[in-house]
């Protein structure tokens, strides 16, 4: 889930970055509890066409699956201490997008259930791989 709108921002190109989190749920083995653990993660998206697809499409509580590379950068803070945050990069022609949840207002005419996959990574449908020439 999307933890807040996405942000917008140039630097040179457009740069989508939000927040996502992602759950974890076990039965632990000595109560039988369900039990629950959510991880936060910072996604940013360098790559233009899903920066287009996510200003348009993703909101706060949006549902995604994604795909990236972990980059970890050094920045100090306003204390002078050296600090680390690792980032799920979507960089230019690389990552993948998948759209999970209904449709927004902004999608209307598509299926709740439809799923939408964008991005470097995406395999074209199995219809469009021009299989009407092959021999077996």
């Amino acid at each position: 889930h999307v933890g807040n709108d996405p942000e917008i921002r140039t630097v040179g190109n457009c740069v989508a970055s939000f927040s996502l989190a992602t759950s974890d749920t076990w039965r632990d083995s000595q109560s039988g509890e369900r039990v629950e653990r959510t991880e936060w993660h910072r996604i940013v998206i360098w790559n233009q066409v899903l920066v287009k697809i996510v200003e348009q499409y993703v909101a706060k509580g949006s549902k995604l699956d994604l795909e990236g590379k972990l980059r970890t950068r050094k920045w100090v803070d306003t204390a002078g201490n050296e600090r680390y945050t690792t980032e799920i990069h979507l960089e230019n022609y690389a990552g993948e997008l998948v759209l999970l949840d209904a449709p927004s207002s902004n999608r209307q005419g598509r299926r709740e259930d439809d799923r939408e996959m964008v991005g470097a990574g995406s395999r074209p449908p199995v219809d469009d791989l021009g299989g009407d020439d092959m021999p077996f």
